[in-house]
């Protein structure tokens, strides 16, 4: 699994003009998930997103994690992530789960995380979906599991 994270001072996501999820000061994660991607890679990914430190600390250095200043997760599949872009101008999904496998891992790592943490939301699985976020910093990393 792959989660593109993003520190942001709030981020929301919308389907048809409803929102469906948001978050103060966190984490978006955009979640992508790949073949042979199980509950064992969500699990660590989910340890990740909570544990990784991208919050600054009293002295400006990253010292924090997502716990320690309290902040919300927001989880947003993007199966355009387990993309191929080595060849060509047009990406290949063939890396990507079937869309099944891939709704099943995203929902595990949702339940996972609630259960971890207060504070967790979340889009609409294959939804069309809109994003909005203010990064803040900017400070954006590639998590994979």
């Amino acid at each position: 699994m792959k989660a593109l994270i993003q520190r942001v001072r709030h981020a929301s996501v919308a389907v048809a003009d409803r929102q469906v999820g948001a978050i103060d000061h966190g984490l978006l994660a955009l979640v992508g998930v790949e073949k042979g991607d199980d509950e064992a890679a969500a699990d660590k990914l989910l340890h990740k997103l909570l544990h990784y430190r991208v919050f600054s600390d009293t002295e400006g250095k990253m010292n924090l994690d997502l716990r320690q200043v309290e902040g919300g997760l927001l989880l947003v599949s993007q199966f355009t992530l387990a993309a191929d872009t080595r060849k060509g101008l047009r990406p290949s999904f063939s890396s990507a789960a079937p869309p099944a496998e891939g709704e099943r891992l995203f929902h595990y790592l949702l339940e996972r995380a609630r259960a971890a943490w207060p504070n967790v939301a979340s889009g609409e699985f294959a939804a069309d979906m809109q994003v909005a976020l203010v990064n803040d910093g900017p400070v954006t990393f590639l998590l994979e599991s």
